[in-house]
């Protein structure tokens, strides 16, 4: 699972973490169970990281989905 803008699809839902609101695929979201959205502030290697209740794995880039890490594959 990646960060990305997009627009809601009928497949998708709409949350809301902390005022930031963000959109998943419902089937990616039973998948990966709840998804948590963190920013980690490291200089350079500042971004987004995202894990899940249930860490899929795979992906192009394996466990990390920025450059802060994350856990719901990319």
């Amino acid at each position: 699972m990646g960060l990305a803008l997009d627009e809601p699809k009928d497949s998708d839902s709409t949350h809301d973490q902390d005022g930031v609101k963000f959109i998943i695929d419902n089937g990616l979201s039973q998948q990966c169970g709840a998804v948590k959205i963190d920013f980690v502030d490291a200089g350079a290697r500042s971004g987004f990281a995202i894990s899940s209740a249930n860490p899929l794995g795979g992906g192009g880039c394996g466990s990390s989905c920025s450059t802060a890490g994350g856990s719901c594959g990319c």
